[in-house]
């Protein structure tokens, strides 16, 4: 499903006025569904008292609409934030029509704080419509008051398109932003409204069909979406009864040092639980042991070590001499590597000089990124496709830019370090980014807060090597990666804390299992 910004999402209701549906008939039909979404609410809580917050824009305009249309099934009471004279074309003609219904309007600014409490104390729903995909905030005076007095009522709210106070196009939420119990979006969903902290601010997502025609959202040249189960199910390739081990790509995971090689081990368990048909742990040659011990699936590909238990410079040669040998010519090997390599000298040599020397996929993680930090152009001119799988301090090490700006916005941080490093960047964290260095990018629904434990991003690691192993392009590959590593980590986690990385890969399986089955819920209802 496509995440337009706000501007593209204009640009769409543009499009579609071209094909005859007017201002005033999306308006309508956002109000009718914004009462259909209200009436469901209200079933489930058992009660008919609705509140209804209303800017004096568009989205104010939306829930006007809906006031009206509850009309018979609700008792409903519309707040205005600032004088009825503010209100012009649609939402003026609108505010007209619930005045004909007999509906009571208040103007805010005349409510003292006491009584606006006590008011939406005693209703059941409350219908936020202050702010739409335009506003920046953050909120102040009145509005800030209603987004204030609602957070405090403890009433569901339903938020109108995006809840007020948070940036539909990034994602921000400066505060006061209202905490919607759910949220009907017009259209399409917005892409702030999707990232973190808006995406915690939105409760359960509605999409409203408004009657924008598919063909005019087909053609739109939007490069986010929202990544779900269908998706998934589409582009993972399916296994045929037919196919060998050799069918499914050899994974090199060249990872681990001296104190770090649990690092290695859950990268190829990652790897082998992703469906890679084999997988070859290649590390220091005191160490190769342990994969064996702990992982008896995999291989192990004994390397030259430095004194201290890391790599070799001169490992890069064996590792480039193996992967060639283990491709077939016209898929050649991948390799992972990062995971627990430390930024000893002679590492940061060895992954430069693989980067240059290596033809065939590379994921890159962790201290392989680390050992470019300094200079990253190795990535630019490496002449295979690449994935780099960082972390915000580790994006922001590699771009020059501080957490906190790539946190403000991360689908831009994404986008421009994939554009710059000519990579496909998969930014972790809350909603995972996955951008391409064409632009196309994807955000992933599923993960939790358990999953921030360490050797989680080492089994991302292997898991999109798997599915590069696997043939799939290299954003496809990184996409996929994601979505099934954030459900295996929800199908896994015993609750908000005790998650070890291991049982994330190993519910792999499972989670792909539940996208070939149909039966994951990402969080999204669509309304007709």
């Amino acid at each position: 499903m496509k995440l337009p910004t706000p501007e593209e999402m204009a640009l769409l209701e543009r499009a579609a006025e071209e094909h005859g549906v007017t201002v005033a008939a999306l308006m309508e039909r956002a109000g009718a569904c914004t009462a259909h979404v209200a009436r469901r609410l209200l079933e489930g809580r058992g009660g008919r008292r609705v509140m209804v917050l209303a800017g004096k824009g568009n989205n104010g305009g939306d829930g006007l609409v809906a006031a009206r249309d509850l009309v018979g099934d609700a008792r409903v009471t519309v707040i205005l934030a600032g004088p009825a004279a503010d209100l012009g074309g649609g939402p003026a003609a609108h505010l007209a029509a619930v005045r004909e219904r007999h509906i009571p309007v208040l103007d805010a600014a005349g409510l003292p704080p006491a009584d606006l409490d006590a008011a939406l104390r005693d209703c059941d729903l409350i219908v936020d419509a202050l702010f739409g995909t335009g506003f920046r905030g953050p909120a102040r005076g009145v509005p800030a008051a209603l987004i204030e007095a609602a957070n405090r009522s403890g009433m569901p709210i339903l938020a109108v398109d995006v809840p007020s106070g948070a940036d539909a196009a990034t994602g921000r939420a400066d505060p006061p932003v209202i905490q919607a119990t759910a949220t009907v979006t017009m259209g399409l969903p917005k892409l702030g409204l999707v990232q973190y902290p808006a995406a915690a601010c939105a409760g359960r997502l509605f999409v409203a069909d408004i009657g924008v025609p598919p063909a005019v959202v087909a053609a739109a040249p939007i490069r986010a979406e929202f990544i779900d189960a269908a998706w998934v199910n589409r582009t993972f390739p399916r296994r045929h009864p037919d196919s060998h081990k050799g069918t499914h790509g050899h994974v090199f995971i060249v990872a681990g040092a001296r104190g770090f090689t649990g690092a290695a081990v859950l990268a190829a368990r990652g790897a082998i639980r992703g469906g890679a048909g084999l997988v070859t742990v290649a590390m220091p040659q005191s160490l190769v042991t342990v994969p064996t011990t702990s992982l008896p699936e995999a291989m192990t590909l004994p390397l030259p070590e430095t004194d201290a238990g890391t790599l070799a410079a001169a490992a890069e040669g064996v590792i480039r001499e193996a992967v060639a040998a283990a491709g077939d010519g016209r898929h050649p090997a991948v390799v992972a590597m990062g995971p627990g390599l430390t930024t000893h000298p002679d590492v940061v040599k060895a992954v430069r000089r693989l980067l240059a020397s290596l033809s065939g996929p590379i994921v890159a993680d962790a201290d392989a990124l680390n050992a470019l930090a300094s200079d990253p152009a190795p990535l630019r001119d490496a002449p295979g496709p690449v994935v780099i799988t960082p972390h915000p301090g580790e994006l922001a090490r590699l771009t020059g830019s501080s957490i906190a700006d790539i946190q403000r916005d991360r689908v831009a941080a994404a986008r421009s370090a994939a554009a710059s490093l000519r990579a496909v960047t998969v930014l972790k964290g809350a909603r995972t980014v996955v951008a391409a260095p064409d632009g196309r990018t994807g955000i992933v629904p599923n993960g939790n807060g358990a999953m921030a434990t360490g050797g989680t991003g080492d089994v991302l690691t292997g898991v999109v090597a798997a599915c590069l192993g696997q043939r799939l392009p290299a954003w496809e590959a990184a996409v996929c990666a994601a979505y099934l590593h954030g459900l295996a980590g929800d199908l896994a986690a015993p609750g908000e804390l005790g998650l070890l990385a291991h049982e994330v890969a190993d519910a792999v399986p499972q989670a792909l299992a539940r996208v070939r089955a149909g039966s994951v819920d990402d969080g999204i209802t669509h309304v007709a």
